[in-house]
C-alpha cells in the first residue's frame, strides 16, 4: 500500500543521498500545510497539551480530528500558521509533533513491505523558504531520519495502515458473506463509491458521532509508548464494537447501512494515513465485483 505516488514530478531519494537537510526551525514550514493525523498522533499530541483527545480535537483540529487546524496568525508568505505555532517560541508541542512534520521536507512511501522517501517537485522544497540552509551542513536521508526520532511515527503509520485494510474488509464481510452481493442488489456500491469521492468534511459527517469518537479518540492513553500495540489494541476495539452492533444482523437494508458504514471508517482513517479515498474506493469495489457484487 503506498500513500503517494510520483505522478507529480516528485524527487525519489536514497539513505545515502546528501541534502542541505539541518534546519533553521525558522518557521516557514509551518504556514500553510496540510498536516494530517492517525488516531496514535491526535492522543500524544492531546497528552502532551493535557487536554482529552475529544477537547484538543475540537479546538486544534478538522474533519473529526483527522487534520490539524492551519488558521494561527499568518507569516511566511503571508500564509495562515499551524493551530500549534507560536510566533516566538516555534512549535508548541515539538517534542509531540506528528511523523509529517518530523519528516518535512521529506515524505514517506511504503508499498508492500518497502518503505521509500521523497520531496515534492524536482527543487528541494526548503530552498523557498529556509535559502539559508545551502549554508549548514548536508545530511544524509538516513541521518535526518534517524536524527529526527521517525521511528515510533513510522510504526504507528505502517499498522493504521493494517487496521485502514481490516476495516475494509469488514464492509466486504459484511456485503459478500451478509448475502447482499449474492441476492444481485445494486445499492451499495454505489454507495461505497459516493463516499470514497466525499469532501473530507462530508465524509466525517456521514460517520455517526460514536462511530467517529471509536475511531479517533479510543482510551488507550496507557499505551501511547507503543505506538503498533495502541493501533492494535484500537483496532480490537472497533471490531468488538462491530461484532456487536452488526453480527446478528440478516435485514438487507441494514447490512447495507453496516457494510457503508464500515467503508467510511476506512476511508475516513485512510485519508488521516495521507492516503486518496478515491483510488482506494475504485480498487475496493473492483474487489467487491470480483466476488459477486454489482454495481
Amino acid at each position: 500500500m503506498s500513500d503517494h505516488d510520483h505522478e507529480h514530478g516528485d524527487t525519489p531519494l536514497q539513505a545515502h543521498d546528501r541534502l542541505p537537510l539541518t534546519c533553521t526551525r525558522s518557521g516557514s514550514c509551518c504556514h500553510g500545510k496540510m498536516v494530517w493525523l492517525n488516531p496514535w498522533e491526535l492522543a500524544c499530541l492531546a497528552h502532551a497539551h493535557g487536554e482529552t483527545v475529544a477537547a484538543f480535537s475540537a479546538r486544534c483540529c478538522e474533519f473529526g480530528g483527522i487534520r490539524l487546524r492551519f488558521d494561527g496568525p499568518p507569516g511566511w508568505r503571508g500564509l495562515p500558521a499551524c493551530r500549534l505555532y507560536h510566533p516566538e517560541q516555534g512549535c508548541r508541542v515539538h517534542a509531540a509533533r506528528p511523523l509529517a512534520c518530523r519528516l518535512y521536507p521529506l515524505a514517506r512511501e511504503r508499498r508492500g513491505k518497502q518503505t521509500g522517501y521523497f520531496h515534492q517537485g524536482r527543487v528541494f522544497p526548503c530552498l523557498a523558504g529556509c535559502p539559508e540552509v545551502v549554508a549548514l551542513p548536508a545530511q544524509s536521508v538516513a541521518e535526518y531520519i534517524t536524527n529526527q526520532a521517525t521511528a515510533a511515527g513510522e510504526q504507528a503509520q505502517d499498522a493504521y495502515l493494517e487496521v485502514m485494510q481490516e476495516l475494509a474488509d469488514g464492509a466486504f464481510v459484511l456485503l459478500v458473506e451478509g448475502g447482499l452481493a449474492a441476492s444481485g442488489e445494486r445499492r451499495t456500491l454505489p454507495r461505497w463509491r459516493a463516499l470514497s469521492e466525499a469532501h473530507p468534511r462530508a465524509l466525517s459527517e456521514a460517520i455517526p458521532p460514536e462511530w467517529q469518537e471509536a475511531l479517533t479518540a479510543p482510551a488507550l492513553e496507557h499505551e501511547l509508548e507503543d505506538p503498533a500495540r495502541f493501533a492494535v489494541s484500537h483496532f480490537t476495539l472497533l471490531q468488538a464494537r462491530a461484532q456487536e452492533c452488526f453480527g446478528a444482523l440478516r435485514d438487507h437494508d441494514r447490512l447495507r447501512d453496516a457494510s457503508c458504514l464500515m467503508m467510511a471508517l476506512a476511508l475516513h482513517l485512510a485519508r488521516a494515513l495521507g492516503a486518496e479515498p478515491r483510488e482506494l474506493g475504485a480498487r475496493w469495489i473492483s474487489t467487491a465485483k470480483k466476488h459477486g457484487a454489482h454495481e
